[in-house]
């Protein structure tokens, strides 16, 4: 390790001599604060490290242009920033499907083995790590320099937050070590210790200032400081857990793949493990829960993954998760409470869902004074009454739900509820999808509850994203009667001229604010198919099926007609909407009744006055764009799913009927109907050895 040298600048240096000397002040800081904040033993006194800190101040302060992207006076954060830029992720940030127990853990591992078509009795190696309760973010380092840091955002389109990234202290700012990429994506945790979030909201509830509700929650605060001195005085911390690059495979194992973040200078968590067999996990997972009590941040669950990264590769992704990997959720913590009142809570669907009024209790470290009770069955089968003492939990440490009632403490004037035909919102008739459990208000955006959270969810980040219209101020505008539904959000910059007060002249408003305000919303006049289905808020189409959806029908126009015609019962087009790969009956009915309703109809119309809908786009440069393809019979190599995520990753679309739209048909042992029907469409058909061969080829 380099001496530490003179506490200031005694003597004039020339550019080189100063260039070379912020390059060795920089990497000695750097060591210093690993030393520190990473291995929690310093080599030297604080004076000494202070001293060293001046004398890069004041090289900086003599040669401003010569400062380095590894300055230790990144630390101290910047100037006030206008905005975050949007940044486009190299691949998905995604996020992770979750189990809640030893039976549920077991068949995610029968899942991993059906999809790679192994044999029940193979164990396939996990590697367990902490899961950490805070906020995901990705890291870019060009030649071993950080230069770029983002927030997951949405999962494709993240928010540049570099400058606050670089002020905590255990991320570094210069790669150490051998075999760096020269482009290099790193993925982790940014957290916040229990005891420094702990004196942090004691500093400010002293300022008078809103306290932080949990770790969690501080972290992203202070990630998302427009002023990146805030971030600095704030004792945030990074775990790394995730590497790629450009220039290929960094390792074959998730756990080599941690050995290099270590020795590159990250923060590895320390109780990360190889599980080899699946007592392995649930031992350790039952270890964890005791070892949870004792650390010094928050988790939730233990994060396992498949060790080898080429079955990884293999297993790829489902919908918005990697299949290879899977969040172990520990139990839900309990207490006990009262019920002093069940009240019903209308949906953004219209679906109405029983809430109980708790007296409030702790779970978990949080104050809970209310639970679902899901719907009318759920009531009936646990019998939850009025005045009940019962058992409260945190579901999946979030969601608060009542366990059970404690019958022993029920008392005489406990009150059985009875549930209600009538919205409370609105009082119209409440509908029952026959087959379906739930009751729900049909009355849409004349269904004030409704309205409010239709609007919110079509304005927000995962829908259109209009920076402006958020909860506060979309009810605002709702109670105002100046956004009613969708539409009017496209009419606001040219209705606002006839206003008696124009909205740049409220209180909190701007010209500036107002003006941000229209940009945001002329910004999505032309949007994404899957984005519109999703924003529409149909019942149970979510952005995974939104997208189904989009890459099915490639255009909303046809869209919309299969929909319209499906209600004619036309069985041909009603079998097109259930062909759809993971479209299922109940998808597909709550679909045709949402445009059966007039006023929804009406909107969507009104909305294709002011908006472009783009439609869907195929990459034409994958091997396998625009194909059709149907598989039929047994696979001998490879399981049936796997060769559906072959032809997805491939460009292919994957039918489950053959039509004369497709492009052929891959028939393995016991091929029937589908078989049948190829010959008879003329529907070209291949072997299974074809379509690896194919797979080699277009590898």
């Amino acid at each position: 390790m380099p001496r530490v040298q003179r506490e200031s600048l005694d003597i004039q240096v020339d550019r080189a001599q100063a260039a070379k000397e912020l390059e060795r002040l920089a990497k000695l800081i750097a060591y210093h604060d690993q030393r520190y904040f990473t291995a929690a033993n310093p080599e030297i006194t604080d004076e000494q490290y202070d001293a060293l800190r001046r004398q890069n101040q004041e090289l900086e302060a003599q040669f401003p242009d010569l400062r380095r992207l590894d300055s230790p006076s990144h630390r101290i954060g910047s100037p006030v920033a206008s905005q975050f830029d949007k940044v486009k992720h190299r691949k998905p940030m995604l996020s992770l499907d979750n189990v809640f127990n030893e039976k549920e853990f077991l068949d995610f591992g029968k899942k991993l083995r059906r999809f790679l078509k192994m044999p029940e009795d193979v164990v396939i190696p996990m590697v367990a790590e902490p899961k950490i309760d805070g906020l995901s973010a990705s890291l870019h380092y060009q030649d071993g320099q950080f230069v770029l840091g983002a927030t997951r955002g949405d999962g494709q389109e993240g928010e540049n937050i570099t400058a606050n990234l670089r002020t905590v202290r255990d991320l570094p700012l210069s790669l150490v070590g051998d075999s760096i990429p020269a482009s290099l994506e790193i993925r982790g945790e940014v957290y916040m210790a229990i005891a420094d979030f702990e004196k942090l909201n004691e500093s400010r509830k002293q300022l008078d200032e809103q306290p932080f509700a949990n770790p969690r929650n501080a972290a992203a605060g202070s990630l998302r400081q427009l002023d990146s001195t805030v971030t600095a005085s704030r004792p945030i911390h990074f775990f790394a857990y995730y590497a790629q690059s450009l220039e290929g495979n960094i390792a074959e194992t998730q756990e080599e793949l941690l050995k290099k973040l270590l020795s590159w200078g990250f923060m590895v968590n320390p109780y990360h493990k190889v599980c080899k067999t699946t007592d392995d996990v649930i031992q350790y997972y039952q270890t964890m829960q005791e070892v949870r009590k004792t650390l010094d941040y928050e988790i939730d669950g233990l994060v396992l993954k498949t060790n080898d990264l080429r079955l990884q590769e293999r297993l790829g992704v489902v919908g918005r998760a990697p299949r290879h990997s899977i969040a172990f959720k520990f139990a839900a913590q309990q207490a006990e409470t009262i019920v002093d009142d069940i009240i019903l809570q209308v949906g953004r669907t219209g679906v109405i869902t029983p809430v109980a009024v708790l007296q409030p209790v702790i779970v978990g470290g949080v104050t809970v004074s209310r639970a679902t009770l899901h719907n009318e069955e759920e009531i009936r089968r646990k019998d939850v009454r009025i005045k009940d003492s019962v058992i409260v939990q945190r579901a999946g440490d979030v969601i608060p739900q009542i366990v059970r009632v404690n019958i022993d403490k029920r008392s005489i004037s406990s009150v059985v509820y009875n549930f209600t035909d009538t919205c409370p919102c609105c009082n119209s008739t409440l509908y029952q999808t026959p087959g379906q459990i739930a009751k729900r208000c049909l009355n849409g955006f004349s269904c004030e509850d409704q309205a409010i959270q239709r609007l919110i969810h079509f304005a927000s980040r995962d829908a259109l994203n209009i920076d402006g219209l958020g909860e506060r101020n979309m009810a605002r505008f709702y109670g105002l009667n100046i956004i009613s539904t969708p539409v009017d959000i496209f009419t606001l910059e040219q209705r606002n001229k006839t206003f008696d007060e124009p909205i740049e002249k409220w209180e909190g408003w701007g010209k500036q604010s107002a003006q941000n305000l229209w940009d945001a919303i002329n910004k999505v006049r032309v949007l994404p198919l899957d984005r519109l289905i999703f924003a529409l808020g149909i019942p149970q189409i979510g952005q995974t099926t939104a997208k189904l959806l989009a890459k099915h029908f490639i255009n909303f126009e046809r869209f919309l007609e299969t929909i319209l015609k499906a209600f004619q019962n036309d069985s041909l087009v009603q079998k097109e909407l259930m062909n759809i790969e993971g479209i299922g009956h109940g998808m597909a009915r709550d679909m045709i009744d949402f445009f059966q309703q007039k006023h929804n109809l009406q909107m969507v119309e009104g909305l294709l006055k002011h908006i472009q809908v783009i439609p869907h786009t195929v990459e034409e440069n994958l091997p396998l764009s625009g194909k059709t393809i149907v598989f039929t019979g047994s696979l001998q190599q490879i399981s049936r799913s796997e060769a559906k995520a072959q032809a997805e990753k491939l460009g292919a679309k994957v039918g489950s009927a053959v039509s004369a739209n497709t492009s052929f048909v891959v028939a393995g042992n016991d091929a029937g109907q589908k078989l049948k029907a190829a010959k008879q469409l003329g529907v070209e058909v291949i072997t299974e050895e074809d379509w690896q061969d194919m797979i080699r080829k277009a590898g």
